[in-house]
């Protein structure tokens, strides 16, 4: 973009600016205080445009993002602007200039704009989808440790479709994801210490980064932290922690959590016995195609009443189910 269309663009934002005062009068308030505050603080200057975009006064970021760019060529501001045409945010929405802008971030080593190009040559946007393209910014961002980008580029090494089949390479990238506090990291690592799988197998380690991961409610990693601690493997044995995290998980969909939950109530085995309970999450789970014959066994063994009861508390989950998409 030219220095002459930046210009123009900014200016009639200020228009825009001028007509819509009111709404945004407080973010020009808290702008100025912060610019004073920068002004007066040894530490570093606040991102003014990034805080407008934070706090919805998407016009405001605008106007602020493309000064930063006009006075001091900011890649961050950049990708702000990028962002704000992506989504449509106080601009009407442009692919091609959002790509513009982070394209010309990207250059200038901006690792969130090199994510969102990956983006949009997956989604094909502002161009022909180019899955190619799309890792290559994948890996450029993920060199300077943006966590979404190496997880998502871990993905690929396990493909092994654009790349080479590379595990060992998967985990290294899997862990940079990991120690940002990417859940879905957490709990693909897990499995690769679990299964010895491009790292050497450590039960405990498998155990310690599917725990992080429960703590963002990954159902995935609640039902391998839950089965280590009923079974006591890699961490101590703790059966009511377990069905905690096993109802938990059950309560988010998950068809195994819900089979285990059903278990657990069925037997008494890390909380109360309850066969009403333990009836409905197994018909919730069946429904969700997981196979019980223990199960089955023991519903049917249960007088008509307590198994109606079970049925009826199942129900609206059964039909929720069964609706497209359920």
């Amino acid at each position: 973009m030219t220095t002459a269309a930046a210009q123009l663009a900014f200016a009639t934002v200020l228009t825009a600016l001028a007509a819509l005062a009111p709404h945004v009068a407080a973010a020009q308030t808290a702008a100025s205080a912060a610019e004073n505050h920068a002004a007066t603080s040894t530490g570093p200057a606040p991102d003014i445009a990034y805080g407008a975009y934070q706090r919805g006064y998407f016009l405001t970021a605008f106007g602020y993002a493309t000064k930063r760019v006009e006075d001091k060529g900011d890649p961050k501001a950049m990708t702000l602007l990028g962002e704000l045409y992506a989504q449509g945010l106080g601009v009407p929405r442009d692919d091609a200039k959002a790509a513009e802008w982070y394209a010309l971030a990207a250059a200038r080593g901006d690792r969130n704009a090199m994510f969102a190009l990956a983006m949009f040559r997956l989604e094909a946007r502002a161009g022909a989808r180019d899955r190619q393209a799309s890792a290559k910014w994948l890996a450029a961002a993920a060199k300077l440790g943006h966590p979404l980008a190496a997880y998502d580029l871990a993905l690929l090494y396990v493909e092994g479709q654009l790349f080479p089949q590379d595990f060992a390479r998967a985990a290294e990238l899997l862990r940079v994801a990991a120690q940002a506090g990417n859940a879905e990291a957490q709990y693909a690592l897990g499995t690769f210490y679990k299964e010895g799988r491009g790292v050497s197998r450590d039960l405990v380690e498998a155990v310690r980064l599917w725990a992080l991961a429960s703590l963002a409610d990954n159902a995935e990693a609640q039902v391998e932290y839950a089965l280590a601690l009923f079974n006591g493997e890699g961490v101590a044995k703790n059966e009511a922690a377990a069905a905690g995290l096993f109802r938990k998980a059950a309560l988010h969909g998950n068809p195994v959590a819900q089979d285990r939950y059903a278990r657990i109530l069925s037997a008494g085995r890390g909380a109360p016995a309850d066969p009403v309970e333990a009836t409905k999450w197994h018909l919730i789970s069946k429904a969700r195609g997981e196979t019980d014959l223990m199960l089955d066994d023991f519903v049917a063994g249960l007088d008509p009443a307590t198994r109606a009861a079970g049925e009826k508390a199942a129900k609206p989950w059964l039909d929720a189910i069964k609706k497209p998409g359920g």
